[in-house]
């Protein structure tokens, strides 16, 4: 009994673990921020880690769209083709982990640009 129970917890814990992923920061270019000084790029830093410090919100997008196009098939007359309409309206939202890498990114850019800048401080992302 005591096996099954440890087999069972240690399956518990891979199952976990395997679950647990982190966050790889996406490419944010440096040059956007090579107007900064370097005490902007350190505010700028400093906003975004608390930011993500204090819980990372991802915005929802609201948006419409409308295509047309030619379909065909076939119908009571027959095979043909005509025009069709379609209306697409919805809300999309961003998962935290994709807000998180694009913070993450854009950390990794600043930090990058302070480099090129050679500011007396280079600020780093925490891992």
């Amino acid at each position: 009994m005591r096996g099954i129970y440890l087999a069972l917890m240690a399956g518990g814990v891979v199952l976990l673990g395997g679950c647990a992923t982190t966050v790889k920061p996406s490419y944010v270019s440096p040059t956007q921020y090579q107007s900064l000084s370097c005490a902007q790029i350190s505010d700028e830093f400093n906003r975004i880690q608390n930011y993500i410090n204090n819980g990372v919100q991802p915005a929802k997008r609201t948006g419409m769209g409308v295509g047309l196009g030619l379909g065909g098939g076939y119908g009571r007359g027959g095979w043909g083709f005509g025009p069709s309409i379609s209306v697409n309206m919805g809300q999309s939202s961003d998962t935290k982990n994709t807000e998180l890498s694009r913070l993450y990114g854009q950390q990794d850019a600043l930090s990058q640009a302070a480099q090129f800048k050679n500011c007396a401080f280079v600020p780093k992302r925490k891992a």
